[in-house]
């Protein structure tokens, strides 16, 4: 029997590893949801429940338990007879809890990215002094080497360097106490890095629309009026959650992989170059029936400017999308790679994306232009 403790199951990597370890008949999973109120903790349950498509008679939701409480809170916020427990027989952690907003002031990030990893961390020390726990997947993300050139090794990051945004410097931050709680004390702890996480490679399925379709919307033109900076050569790498999902929960099953930092992301031979990308996306918009206007490539100082006068002078509906536009700019600005040797040569399984993103991408695009723009 495997006993997992999960946060951020409601997020797009936990909610798509939780039916890959309901997979496995002796696996229990206890997951960490904030909620109002017990009523209100059902509610939410009841809606992942349905995206993981458990009906009222479902056998894998006898092996759920759902724990109201806050990951970024000593205790997770519960008492001490509720904790206790989660320390004596809790031998899988697998840590997705994240804010991936890039813009929140930097007190709010580091509460949702430092503050949970001191609470995790907590957790995974009295499980180990008691002898249960046997693996802790901690979920970070590529972007903690921030504005660092060059293809980001899968290693610890020791050198100083600027980030993007608070988002990334705040994971940064956890990653040196995860580094501290492996070199100190021989926590059995993999560090799993991902790209920007998209939909399914399946079916294009993904709990939530993150940042790639933000992106994608603007790549279509549509929010621009076919207005485009110059990208010139610079990729976006981005994965598909379900092997994202496979990965961690394979990792937590082998014991090999503890102090090991793994690059869950196509890597610079497979990520597609952001002029590529804009191509499919605006073919596939297009094929949808969705107008995508005459593109126009500015140079890209001259196009920031617009996009600052526009977010002041559009109309309401497109200010809030205008006005965050820039900082997506600014970390699409870097021609930067990450190197995941380490992982392809651990991964039990082929990656789909090996054979190139334009085998998946389309499947994505369907997913979300069927949903958010139905026909």
């Amino acid at each position: 029997m495997s006993n997992y403790f999960l946060t951020g199951a409601s997020g797009a990597v936990g909610s798509a590893i939780v039916p890959l370890l309901l997979a496995e008949p002796e696996t229990n999973i206890r997951i960490l949801l904030r909620a109002d109120s017990d009523e209100h903790l059902i509610r939410r349950m009841e809606a992942l429940y349905k995206f993981w498509e458990l009906g009222p008679e479902s056998p894998g939701r006898a092996r759920i338990e759902a724990i109201r409480g806050d990951a970024t809170l000593p205790r997770f916020g519960l008492d001490r007879d509720r904790y206790t427990p989660l320390c004596t027989d809790t031998h899988h952690i697998i840590h997705c809890a994240a804010s991936v907003h890039m813009n929140k002031p930097l007190a709010e990030a580091r509460q949702s990215a430092v503050d949970s990893t001191q609470a995790i961390l907590a957790l995974a020390r009295q499980a180990a002094a008691g002898g249960a726990l046997r693996k802790l997947e901690f979920v970070s993300t590529v972007g903690v080497g921030g504005k660092r050139p060059g293809a980001l090794p899968e290693t610890w990051i020791e050198e100083p360097r600027d980030f993007h945004n608070t988002y990334e410097q705040s994971k940064a931050e956890a990653e040196v106490l995860v580094r501290s709680a492996i070199e100190t004390e021989q926590l059995p702890v993999t560090v799993h890095r991902p790209s920007m996480v998209i939909g399914s490679s399946v079916d294009g399925r993904i709990i939530h629309f993150q940042i790639f379709y933000f992106i994608c919307e603007f790549l279509s033109g549509r929010r621009t009026l076919g207005l485009y900076p110059d990208f010139g050569e610079a990729q976006l790498d981005v994965i598909p959650v379900n092997r994202v999902a496979e990965a961690i929960v394979a990792a937590s099953r082998d014991r090999s992989t503890a102090g090991q930092i793994f690059h869950l992301c196509s890597g610079p031979a497979h990520a597609p170059r952001l002029e590529d990308l804009k191509a499919m996306v605006r073919e596939s918009f297009g094929a949808h029936g969705l107008g995508v206007p005459p593109k126009l490539t500015l140079p890209r100082s001259t196009f920031a400017a617009l996009t600052r006068v526009a977010a002041v002078l559009a109309p309401a509906k497109y200010r809030k999308a205008l006005a965050t536009l820039p900082i997506y700019l600014d970390y699409l600005s870097d021609n930067q790679g990450f190197d995941n040797t380490r992982f392809r040569q651990w991964m039990p399984k082929p990656q789909s994306d090996d054979a190139g993103t334009k085998q998946f991408l389309p499947t994505v695009f369907a997913r979300y232009l069927n949903l958010r723009h139905p026909v």
